[in-house]
């Protein structure tokens, strides 16, 4: 199934997409849309292009694993994009992926404004990663019942 994660911001977006496999997140890009419906309608653009199946929303869930502000706007724009696009849509824990993006982007001695464009979809390849292996170990362990 092709599914496109969402690294949901303010100001920068991320994008990834995996293969029909689910073995391989590429990064697909970044928009830079303050207002939540014309983002929505961007990425139900980008879905379509890209043949995606299911949409994945980072969630921004606290430390503690509690859900504060920040995972209530990832809440309400995940609605929004399941209504605009009429695809599913799932909220997935992205605790430490921008950290996590920041890290790989210091190995490559990416800096500046490659920076601030790259680590958002990077973020979102990472959302997207680590919602394949989850996919993958809950099929696994279903099938060890």
């Amino acid at each position: 199934m092709i599914i496109l994660a969402v690294d949901y911001g303010d100001v920068r977006t991320g994008l990834a997409v995996c293969d029909r496999q689910e073995i391989l997140a590429s990064p697909v890009g970044t928009l830079t849309q303050p207002d939540a419906q014309k983002l929505a309608e961007a990425i139900t653009t980008v879905a379509a292009e890209r043949g995606a199946q299911l949409l994945v929303v980072g969630e921004a869930v606290n430390m503690d694993g509690s859900r504060g502000e920040r995972a209530q706007k990832c809440a309400a724009f995940a609605q929004l994009l399941a209504q605009t696009s009429g695809l599913p849509c799932q909220l997935y824990d992205e605790r430490c992926t921008t950290v996590m993006a920041h890290a790989a982007l210091n190995v490559t001695n990416t800096r500046g404004k490659k920076r601030k464009n790259a680590v958002d979809a990077l973020s979102a390849v990472m959302i997207l990663e680590s919602f394949m292996t989850h996919r993958r170990n809950t099929a696994a362990s279903r099938a060890d019942l």
